[in-house]
């Protein structure tokens, strides 16, 4: 009797975990068409997509088990701020298609307006892991939703973790997006989602497209892994730059350091704005973000005129105290104008110091030119480049 309810519980939990991992919102795995182009790119190999050099996904010497356990239940202070975290909301619709704006929402998802197109990336409005109870965001820092948003052109997916891929968001934006720029496989999930095959525009690194008359996509890698579900790296992850008629802007996606940086800067010269991860790190998983020694690092090798960080003030899917990729901004701001005046002494031509963001005017929208000045939220009062 007692091995029979031992069977049954242990059929009970595996019917629960397939109906559970067999939702929408999983996904699909890349399959026909897609699946076969997928085969022929150079950079899956062995049933997976990989990253250009080998990387070691969990680097802790305790183990990939270890490593899970000690961050669920390892105490750590100051992971989530204690007060809530004041941010100004505008009205997106109401800003003028003239206007040149970046508004950044927390984390990874960020509006750009440029040269009359709108542009969403890898926004988070609503679910940020496969169960709402977890991955829960710091209070005052979900102040948008998915209706706040106006009509988009060009919905950017970096890659389809649930912190960047939100099935609720982009279900709900749906009849207001025009083109899904997303790496290749991951396009699987919006068709399974029933968004139209024509709207995709799925590409392997080093592939452009041209958007619209003067805006030009390149995917290019970053250095990272993907999957929503039991099987990892099944979709490519990406970083992407774009060429505007008036910017050329860098959307980092989630990556650690890795001599991809350098190549970009080297390839695509005059980068205006980079925008790069700085948060959710750890040394038990230090070659698939980018950790605080290397983020000026990667600055310098894109040489992009403005850096913004992200990937930081909205969850905890790290130990580091919340504010700490802040700090790693400020440090980072620093040392560029010390770089930068230096250069200037030593008679290297005009020195061209990066605007502040101002943190006197907590909240998350740039409503000035876009590269001049960006509001987003901060506890302490100070002025720093992010």
């Amino acid at each position: 009797m007692i091995v029979g309810i031992i069977v049954g519980i242990v059929a009970v939990a595996v019917i629960a975990g397939f109906v559970f991992v067999n939702q929408p919102s999983f996904g699909r795995a890349p399959q026909g068409e897609r699946l076969e182009r997928i085969k022929k790119s150079p950079h899956y190999k062995d049933g997976e997509f990989r990253n250009l050099h080998s990387t070691v996904m969990m680097t802790s010497q305790k183990g990939r088990l270890g490593a899970f356990w000690g961050f669920l239940f390892k105490k750590e202070t100051d992971l989530r701020p204690e007060t809530e975290i004041p941010v100004i909301k505008t009205d997106l619709s109401k800003i003028s298609k003239d206007e040149n704006v970046l508004v950044w929402f927390g984390h990874s998802s960020y509006f750009i307006q440029v040269d009359g197109k709108r542009i969403l990336v890898d926004p988070v409005f609503c679910v940020a892991s496969p169960v709402s109870f977890v991955n829960k965001p710091f209070k005052g820092a979900d102040a948008y939703k998915p209706a706040d948003m106006p009509e988009i052109d060009y919905l950017v997916i970096s890659h389809d973790h649930w912190d960047h891929l939100d099935y609720e968001t982009v279900m709900q934006l749906k009849n207001r997006v025009g083109k899904v720029v997303c790496p290749l496989g991951v396009g699987e999930h919006f068709e399974y989602w029933g968004f139209d095959k024509s709207s995709l525009v799925e590409l392997d690194w080093f592939e452009d497209t041209v958007l619209d008359k003067g805006f030009l996509l390149h995917c290019l890698p970053a250095r990272h892994f993907s999957g929503r579900s039991l099987k990892a790296n099944q979709a490519l992850w990406a970083s992407f730059l774009i060429e505007t008629p008036s910017q050329k802007i860098y959307m980092g996606g989630d990556s650690g350091y890795d001599t991809h940086f350098v190549e970009i800067g080297k390839q695509y010269p005059g980068i205006d704005l980079a925008i790069l991860e700085n948060g959710q790190y750890n040394e038990d998983w230090k070659y698939i973000h980018t950790m605080p020694q290397y983020l000026g690092q990667a600055a310098r090798d894109l040489n992009a005129e403005k850096i913004l960080t992200v990937h930081h003030s909205k969850y905890a899917l790290a130990r580091h105290r919340w504010d700490e990729p802040l700090k790693n901004a400020m440090n980072l701001k620093e040392k560029r104008l010390i770089e930068r005046v230096d250069a200037y002494y030593r008679g290297s031509g005009p020195v061209k110091i990066m605007s502040d963001i101002d943190y006197n005017t907590p909240g998350n929208t740039a409503i000035d030119e876009l590269l001049t000045e960006i509001y987003i939220p901060i506890e302490n009062k100070s002025k720093i480049i992010c």
